[in-house]
């Protein structure tokens, strides 16, 4: 793979899934799965059986109480999974002796959200009948896996990129002792309005409108939506400075084109994406964000399409925040658009300087 084809291929699905290079991980983690028991979701829908996937790297600490005291939360993104933070650019940078989440000192959980890697989702047989889950539902099934399913009642710091960033946000608010520190990545905690709204609008909209959908119930992909909905990811996840310089002529941007972004829609299934969209609707940390009490490093990119810094919504709400840091990268060689949260050597600095000063 080229560099530009690691960098855009960020967003799999749509912004995080960064299997960005065909090296071999070098962190093998631990895998398992909880079951909750009659999980109820807030639409009112039921599921006898909710499957949570997880990994882990490092081992617990525990107090004298037998308490876990260095568990760190790492959140993916929309589409994505915890497989995103094995790849090297996160976790080459990351979990090394001396590095900031060394794994001789942090205990890592990267769990895969509702609807989303190997965790319950629509594909899985109940396809459009799959409860309606939204962002409340995803955080509580991530507090049942730790609470009940890990032994965790504690946690060093949370770690969230894009959905991931906004999953952050409303765990500060559920659960605003839960955790020593948040780091949400590329996100806003407003609801998702404008040109963020209308982009996933429109990739609902071509699933749900291709016949070949049949409601949910098809038996081959709809490919006109698909690839409507791949084109759009393809754009969200840009990243202009570095698809210009890899990208000079129109030849090459084609090419790009032919090679990458068609041969993504084979990877993805209509129902599971549309669910994994459609969960944003009702998003909106924002009244409730002063309840945020916990030390906040929230980090966006200034070249990033989902969630551009000309809007001025990050300035104005990280005030709210009692102990909150906004950080703006510069656009640079450094950054990768909307998957900069995902390219360590970006933002290391800050998620050590974090954890330096942050009480335990």
């Amino acid at each position: 793979m080229n560099i530009l084809m690691r960098a855009v291929g960020a967003f799999v699905f749509i912004f995080t899934l960064s299997a960005l290079s065909q090296e071999a991980p070098k962190y093998t983690p631990k895998e398992g799965d909880y079951l909750a028991h009659d999980f109820k979701f807030r639409s009112g829908e039921q599921m006898a059986e909710l499957r949570l996937h997880y990994r882990t790297l490092g081992n617990p600490a525990r107090d004298a109480s037998g308490h876990v005291t260095n568990a760190v939360l790492l959140l993916h993104g929309t589409g994505g999974s915890g497989q995103q933070f094995l790849a090297p650019q996160f976790a080459d940078v990351l979990y090394g002796s001396g590095q900031p989440l060394d794994l001789s000192r942090y205990f890592i959980i990267a769990v895969d959200g509702i609807g989303h890697g190997h965790s319950s989702k629509p594909s899985d047989g109940m396809h459009a009948h799959f409860p309606q889950y939204d962002y409340d539902d995803m955080v509580f099934a991530q507090h049942l896996l730790l609470t009940e399913g890990l032994g965790v009642q504690h946690l060093r710091l949370i770690f969230g990129t894009s959905m991931g960033c906004m999953h952050a946000f409303v765990w500060g608010e559920a659960y605003p002792s839960f955790m020593d520190a948040l780091m949400p990545m590329a996100c806003l905690p407003v609801q998702i309005a404008g040109r963020n709204r209308l982009w996933r609008k429109l990739l609902m909209d071509a699933i749900r409108s291709d016949p070949d959908w049949k409601e949910g119930e098809y038996r081959e992909e709809p490919k006109r939506a698909l690839r409507t909905a791949q084109d759009l990811l393809a754009i969200a996840g840009s990243a202009p400075l570095l698809m210009q310089k890899n990208l000079p002529t129109r030849e090459a941007a084609d090419k790009y084109v032919a090679d990458s972004v068609e041969s993504r829609i084979a990877s993805l299934d209509a129902n599971d994406l549309l669910y994994q969209v459609n969960a944003s609707r009702n998003y909106d940390p924002s009244p409730r964000l002063e309840e945020i009490t916990v030390p906040v490093m929230w980090i966006n990119s200034a070249d990033d399409f989902i969630n551009p810094p000309e809007l001025g919504i990050a300035e104005k709400e990280s005030k709210r925040l009692k102990n909150g840091t906004f950080v703006l990268l510069p656009i640079s060689e450094k950054t990768h658009g909307h998957g900069t949260h995902t390219w360590a050597a970006a933002w290391q600095e800050y998620l050590r300087r974090m954890l330096d000063q942050s009480p335990r």
